[in-house]
Parts: structure tokens; C-alpha cells; sequence
């Protein structure tokens, strides 16, 4: 087992970052781990955006994108990463203990907003590992279920325990008392595995095809229509690459904050 890490409280070297201290970590299994930070006071963030996170390294800070999967109004930051042994930053980041420091942005950014999107019905939640992140964010949202009628998320995986908060989102979020209510009415939950058994199998694209997607308790046609849904797509490369190119087949345009539209992505990284 690693030895903890007990990191310096050290000051940015720059501005544009702030020192905050770890609030708890979980760590959902070899693979993958969660850590919630203090939220300083002047931090302000819409749900599904991300900021850049890190340490101290090399003499300088080491920073990396993560998604916040905190909701806007939640008063500490939380984050959802992979654990890479060799990783510059991650191979440092799964030993962190509550206490210990690290760098924060102060400019969170993303297009995975409900801004980037117009208005419509149903909401489809893509994902494929740690890009569950930012849907966990809008989930915890209100103003994500003011905004649509139903709310679809899927998660992708490989093992059935890098499904991160499945006991929670299989409860439709029944802990949180702002948002439990219109959950339970509005959000179906689609975990799927790709490489061991579980009751739903297979990649997003064959539940697509299969329409398993659009199942009970899914309201509305057995397909994407862009009359009716909107959808976000965080996860793996191929994954997005593939389902960005289907839904632009299908009539879907491409939403920004600048420009909202049908289906979003985060173009900045792929977590």
C-alpha cells in the first residue's frame, strides 16, 4: 500500500491558482478514486464545467482539467479521476489524504452547460468512465430538471465497480433533498459494462441501436429526434468521435455557450 502524502502548504506561483485543502477521498476501487476540496469563498462555477487541479512538482504547479462533479451551489468541490500508476499528476494525486493541499483554478470553463443547449424535452446524459463528472453536477442541479421533462444518464464501463456513485444515482439521488423529488419523477439511470456480466451490456452506441436506450421508464419515440432531445456527450475519444458523427447524420447541431444548439461536448479534453 502507498504511503500517504502530506503536501506542503505551499503558495501559488501564479495568480490564477489558489492553495485549498482536501475535505475526503474514496476510492472506489484500483482503478478510480474520488476527492472533495474545500470551496474557497469567491469560487463560482455552473454546473458541468471544469477547472484545472493540481500539485506541486518540478518547482512548479502540475495542473490538470477535471470536471467538477459538485453541484453549483454545493460548498465543497468535488472531482472524479483515474488512477494512473505512472501518471505525472494522478500517480501523486490517488495518495492525498484529507488535510493535505492542493491548487485549485479560479476560472472554471466548459460547454457542458444546459447554456450551450436549446430548449427541449428530453435530456440524454452520455458518458463513458470519469466522464460521468460533470452529469453528476447537473444532476444535483435543479435548475437541469426545471429545464427538461425527463432526464436520461448513461454510464459506460468496464468493471462493474468503476460504476461510481451507483448506489446513489440507482436511488435517483434520494439523499439530496433539494433535487430527490423532481429525480424521482424525471431521471432514469442506464449503467452499462462492457467486459464483465451485468443485467445491461455493451457500448452506448449498441444500446442505441438496440433501443434499449429508450426502454421504460424512457418516454417519447425509440430514437434521437432533434424536434425533442438534447444531448451531452463526456467520455472516451471514440465514443464521442462516433456518436458526435450519428447525431450530426441525424440533424443534430453542435451547441456552444456562444451559440446554443442541439448536442454538446467538451472539446477542451477527454476525461
Amino acid at each position: 500500500m502507498n504511503a500517504p502524502v502530506r503536501l506542503p502548504l505551499v503558495q501559488p506561483d501564479q495568480p490564477a491558482f489558489d492553495t485549498v485543502a482536501v475535505r475526503w477521498v474514496r476510492h472506489w476501487n484500483a482503478h478510480l478514486f474520488s476527492l472533495a476540496l474545500d470551496r474557497p469563498r469567491s469560487f463560482r462555477f455552473r454546473s458541468g464545467e471544469f477547472v484545472l487541479l493540481g500539485l506541486h512538482a518540478g518547482g512548479k504547479p502540475l495542473m490538470r482539467a477535471y470536471s467538477i462533479a459538485s453541484a453549483a451551489y454545493a460548498d465543497e468541490l468535488e472531482f472524479l479521476s483515474i488512477k494512473v500508476p505512472d501518471g505525472p499528476l494522478t500517480s501523486r494525486l490517488q495518495r492525498v489524504e484529507p488535510g493535505d493541499q492542493l491548487y485549485l483554478g479560479r476560472k472554471p470553463t466548459g460547454t457542458l452547460v444546459t447554456d450551450a443547449l436549446t430548449p427541449g424535452s428530453r435530456l440524454f446524459l452520455l458518458s463513458t468512465g470519469t466522464g460521468l463528472a460533470p452529469f453528476l453536477s447537473l444532476l444535483r442541479d435543479p435548475d437541469t430538471y426545471e429545464r427538461f421533462a425527463q432526464i436520461v444518464l448513461v454510464h459506460s464501463v468496464r468493471r462493474v465497480s468503476d460504476l461510481a456513485w451507483r448506489d446513489q444515482l440507482t436511488a435517483q439521488l434520494a439523499d439530496d433533498p433539494l433535487i430527490r423529488d423532481q429525480a424521482l419523477l424525471q431521471l432514469t439511470y442506464l449503467p452499462t459494462v462492457t467486459r464483465e456480466p451485468f443485467p445491461t451490456r455493451g457500448r452506448i452506441q449498441a444500446l442505441i441501436d438496440n433501443n434499449i436506450l429508450f426502454g421504460p421508464p424512457v418516454h417519447g419515440p425509440a430514437r434521437l429526434d432533434p424536434a425533442l432531445d438534447r444531448v451531452m456527450l463526456c467520455g472516451s475519444s471514440a465514443m464521442i468521435s462516433d456518436l458526435s458523427g450519428r447525431l450530426a447524420a441525424l440533424g443534430f447541431e453542435e451547441g456552444s455557450n456562444a451559440r446554443p444548439a442541439h448536442f454538446a461536448v467538451e472539446r477542451a479534453f477527454v476525461g
